[in-house]
């Protein structure tokens, strides 16, 4: 009996499947917490830099280098644009609007995203919140993370584990009832992410074409609060 393939991490399948086009790209802008690539056609893809320091031109990328975050951060913003206009999507939809989570029992986020934790402590849902970057009295010590992972039946999961690294472990020790919804700018919004164990829906941005208000925002060192407001929320 044939075993089934194993998947690359998603990056690297990206690559593989689409290659890197240096002449889609228009320009590279690297802030203090996010970076984005504007393409041609005026696509813009976005990702979080999570206090790593990215400074890459259009020509670094002539070779990627997946095991280089600052790489990984650029690639991840290069296919977020280039794959991210590609659906249609009807209408805007946060994550907490698109899926209730009240038929959850074992609700576990990686990655703390505030707005949506003060929804469900609004609606007094039970969550468990886990960062590795982040110090806060809302989160579960890190030590625990896993152990929670395998009992949830539900997990919002951060986009940033695509280009961190952490993307196939957490996905693999998800258990086999576990919806696991990909959420934040960083995302990927690509068919080909639903390969992954237990992805069930990824909510992700878009921006209206070369629209500078974004790109000088990020440009200036601000994070997703002050950018997203020139974008949409979507899911696929």
């Amino acid at each position: 009996m044939n075993k089934k393939p194993t998947l690359q991490e998603p990056l690297k399948h990206l690559v593989e499947k689409h290659g890197v086009d240096r002449a889609k790209i228009e320009k590279i802008v690297c802030g203090q917490r996010y970076s984005a690539v504007l393409l041609k056609n005026g696509n813009i893809g976005v990702c979080a830099n999570l206090l790593k320091h990215v400074n890459l031109t259009i020509e670094d990328l002539r070779k990627p280098d997946l095991s280089n975050t600052g790489h990984r951060i650029i690639l991840n913003a290069y296919f977020n644009g280039l794959l991210n206009y590609s659906n249609h999507y009807e209408k805007n939809l946060d994550i907490f609007d698109a899926v209730d989570f009240k038929h959850y029992k074992a609700i576990v986020m990686v990655g703390l995203f505030k707005p949506i934790l003060e929804k469900f402590n609004k609606s007094r849902i039970e969550i468990h919140v886990f960062d590795k970057i982040k110090e806060s009295s809302l989160l579960e010590p890190i030590s625990k993370e896993m152990a929670y992972i395998k009992k949830a039946d539900a997990l919002i999961l951060t986009a940033t584990t695509i280009f961190n690294g952490t993307f196939m472990e957490i996905v693999d020790h998800s258990c086999k009832n576990c919806d696991i919804f990909l959420l934040g700018p960083s995302a990927i919004l690509d068919k080909d992410m639903f390969r992954y164990k237990n992805i069930k829906r990824i909510f992700g941005a878009v921006f209206e074409p070369g629209d500078e208000r974004v790109l000088n925002t990020i440009k200036q060192g601000f994070g997703t609060k002050k950018f997203i407001r020139y974008g949409r929320k979507v899911t696929i």
